[in-house]
């Protein structure tokens, strides 16, 4: 199918913005309401648009009627406690779908491996219009944390780990790419999230802040990335294994928390 793509996606997938203030502002996210709401780990969102404006963070094509994740409703009793968040995720211009925080607990480098996964942001995503994309603002501040990109799920050598203080910026195909966050801890982990429409006016945002497609990623010991490797592929066995008692096939790639 043909879509509309920002040419800074081409050839990596992500760009990496330059680094936002995030001290100058006060701690928005502290105040939103949460749902629980499962994704790659153990996490809570706060949702800032929704399909209809309700306090939940379904997926747009589970609604009647069902639809791709565009003309997000922003979610009035959340966006009332946070409006520099809401003109964050406006600042582009682009259409905006889902738009919410996540708060994430401390994981492992294993864990995160495992809970790799791949977005559906273009399910019924019509021909011929903008490609979605998704914007990552990190809240907290977690230098020793990571998003984990792979194009390939089970590839380390694939992996891009794009380290996340307080303001950093990025932009990810996450339909292109399996990803989750690594966070060391202690404390939870806060992102604003925003879907995002491919189109002129996000491709001028990106070349405002300087967007980058280069990481360069921080060393990690091959024993660590082996263990953790090691530790996924038991546990999916694990899992099949449970699958297959029951009757049911599993694939070995495991659910998309987000389908």
């Amino acid at each position: 199918m043909s879509y509309i793509r920002s040419a800074a996606f081409e050839e990596t997938g992500y760009v990496v913005l330059d680094r936002y203030d995030q001290a100058a502002d006060p701690q928005e996210w502290l105040d939103l309401e949460y749902v629980d709401w499962k994704s790659s780990g153990v996490t809570r969102f706060a949702p800032l648009a929704s399909a209809f404006g309700e306090m939940e963070c379904n997926g747009f094509w589970n609604h009647t009627p069902p639809r791709t994740d565009k003309d997000g409703v922003w979610v009035q009793a959340n966006v009332e406690h946070a409006p520099i968040l809401k003109a964050r995720a406006e600042e582009p211009g682009a259409n905006i779908g889902r738009c919410r925080v996540i708060e994430l607990q401390p994981n492992s480098y294993a864990n995160a491996l495992y809970n790799l996964h791949q977005d559906d942001n273009n399910r019924l995503n019509p021909d011929g219009t903008g490609w979605i994309v998704r914007g990552f603002f990190n809240l907290s501040d977690d230098a020793e944390s990571f998003m984990i990109l792979r194009e390939n799920r089970f590839d380390p050598d694939t992996e891009v780990r794009i380290a996340l203080p307080a303001g950093a910026q990025l932009i990810v195909d996450t339909q292109r790419f399996w990803h989750a966050v690594w966070h060391k801890g202690p404390e939870p982990r806060y992102c604003l999230i925003t879907s995002w429409t491919s189109g002129p006016e996000l491709d001028a945002y990106i070349e405002k802040y300087h967007g980058n497609p280069h990481n360069v990623n921080a060393p990690l010991d091959p024993k660590i990335i082996e263990e953790g490797q090691s530790e996924v592929r038991q546990r999916l066995a694990e899992r099949a294994a449970a699958l297959a008692a029951k009757g049911r096939h599993d694939d070995g790639y495991g659910e998309d928390p987000e389908a």
